[in-house]
């Protein structure tokens, strides 16, 4: 007797053919090339299969890189020159020739990669709207042949890489930089396009801009103009947004009646500022107005002029050297000395001295805390150990803290009564915990805490800075925790931006972002006890309308 169903023969070899397909493409057919044509898939969702697949091939990559101990993103890579600079350098050397007694540090996105063998790999490496050619030999690699073989072929199209070398040309006579060192600085998760992006006709108008290496700059006032646009290194993004994000604040809120949705006043422009990183403008600054719904006093207006600027691969102890750099330089152009005098406790009582002499004096915020308050802070701050130790610390020095009393608030109380009462001159207070800086770098030698700074001056906030956190998947898990803070009642923790995030995964550089609350500064150079004196048209409570009906 026979058991089963009689299959056709043809039938069966069909069914066979398909279910090889399926063991290697998961659960569609696979695509099919043609001669002389581009890769080809046979239903339209075979694409979109391919390129999460992709994704998640790359997240365990990085997985498996972070359980040996291997940092995917670097905090920090020394660039001695921009592409551009390079370029001009060195572009008259003969076909040929090589400097081989000269190293160069460039950095930039990978943009196309071609391997001649598993010894040599050519890399187009794009930044500042310039290119060149990196041709990495295993003869000249600091790796041995199998390590150089093995690293080079993980590396792919789109992610940002750090290359130290010698400048020379091909034979051929095309510009290049042969690496001793290579290093994959911001992985990119997601495959990049092959066509080449440009502004669309139908979204907007594009103008030459024949002063920037970059092929086009929006133009301001144009029809149709996108959000956000270049002007040089400056920018402005949009003041309305479907998220509040990029800071610790309470928003304004609004509604827009033609979309029928509510909308955010901002509060900051710092994811704007970093997506226009991941998207190759290396350096960008915005001076521009932020909303916060907060109280008003001597130091608060609901509405003040920040700047903010970000810069690819610098992180926050450069960030340190510029501030005290350009305030200092400040003060030095205006009075011709480092020191001013400012009437901290009244226009009727003698002014105190402010010496912004560099270097400004740095604190580190748990270490210092430790040492001024006597305490002995638990070192994990995200357990419920530490935070019934900071509850108890507030009480024993009756510093006031409402609720709800995260671990992220009673630290900043603490801080701010201890901490920034010392901070007459200027003074850093650095290496802020992880649980208050949700979008900072965590520290490259001390677990828990992050490469940030505050400048205060006068005992007040005037700059905060930070290495930027770039990687995604640590960025989501900080994005996670904030929701806890944001469900125990805390309503200024951050929101998840996801677009945010998707932009990280597309790499950004490391990279040092910096605001600065132009206000206060002003009200320091102009000896003005009230931030009112510094605005023109300051929020004031509105006066009661005069009775109708007199006595």
């Amino acid at each position: 007797m026979r058991h089963g169903i009689d299959i056709p023969r043809d039938k069966l070899a069909i069914g066979l053919s398909l279910a090889k397909q399926f063991s290697v493409w998961g659960c569609y057919p696979r695509p099919v090339r043609q001669p002389n044509t581009s890769l080809r898939f046979r239903y339209p969702f075979q694409k979109c299969f391919i390129f999460k697949q992709y994704y998640n091939n790359r997240l365990k990559v990085l997985s498996s890189s972070k359980e040996v101990g291997v940092n995917p993103y670097p905090h920090k890579f020394q660039v001695s020159m921009t592409i551009v600079e390079y370029v001009e350098k060195y572009g008259s050397l003969s076909d040929g020739e090589h400097l081989k007694e000269v190293e160069v540090s460039l950095a930039g996105r990978i943009m196309n990669k071609r391997a001649s063998s598993l010894k040599l790999f050519f890399y187009d490496l794009h930044g500042s709207g310039a290119k060149v050619q990196v041709m990495a030999d295993a003869r000249d690699s600091d790796m041995d042949e199998n390590e150089f073989s093995k690293y080079h072929a993980g590396v792919k199209r789109g992610d940002i890489v750090g290359i130290t070398g010698y400048p020379g040309k091909s034979k051929r006579g095309e510009l290049s930089i042969f690496p001793k060192k290579f290093i994959v600085l911001s992985p990119c998760l997601h495959m990049m396009p092959r066509q080449k992006a440009g502004p669309s006709v139908a979204n907007a108008s594009a103008k030459k801009n024949e002063e920037r290496p970059t092929p086009y700059v929006w133009v301001p006032g144009m029809t149709r103009n996108p959000e956000t646009y270049v002007l040089k290194d400056q920018v402005e993004t949009p003041m309305m947004n479907m998220i509040a994000g990029g800071a610790a604040a309470k928003p304004f809120v609004t509604h827009h009646n033609e979309l029928n949705m509510k909308l955010y006043m901002r509060i900051a422009p710092e994811l704007y500022l970093k997506e226009l990183v991941v998207g190759g403008l290396d350096r960008v600054y915005e001076i521009g107005k932020q909303f916060r719904n907060e109280g008003i006093d001597l130091t608060h207006n609901p509405e003040f002029t920040t700047c903010e600027f970000y810069m690819a691969f610098a992180d926050y102890n450069d960030l340190m050297a510029v501030t005290e750099q350009m305030l200092a330089g400040m003060v030095k152009e205006l009075t011709g000395g480092y020191k001013i005098k400012y009437h901290a406790n009244g226009v009727d009582k003698d002014p105190i001295e402010i010496d912004f002499t560099p270097p400004f004096r740095r604190i580190d915020m748990i270490e210092g805390l430790e040492s001024m308050a006597n305490l002995d802070i638990p070192k994990d701050l995200s357990s419920e150990a530490a935070n019934k130790y900071l509850v108890d610390a507030c009480a024993k020095f009756d510093v006031k803290c409402p609720p709800p009393q995260t671990t992220a608030r009673l630290l900043d109380k603490l801080v701010g009564h201890f901490l920034e009462e010392t901070c007459v001159n200027p003074t850093f207070i650095i290496n802020h915990p992880e649980i208050m800086s949700p979008l900072a770098k965590w520290h490259r030698s001390k677990p828990g805490l992050t490469e940030r700074f505050e400048l205060f001056v006068n005992k007040h906030e005037v700059c905060n800075a930070y290495t930027e956190l770039n990687d995604p998947v640590v960025q989501r898990e900080r994005f996670a925790a904030q929701l806890k803070d944001r469900q125990s009642g805390d309503d200024e923790a951050m929101a998840l931006d996801e677009t945010f995030v998707t932009a990280l995964e597309y790499g950004l550089p490391p990279t040092g972002g910096w605001g600065l609350g132009i206000d206060r500064l002003a009200m320091l150079f102009t000896d003005s006890q009230n931030i009112k004196e510094v605005l023109l048209f300051p929020a004031m409570k509105p006066q009661d309308e005069p009775s109708s009906k007199g006595n």
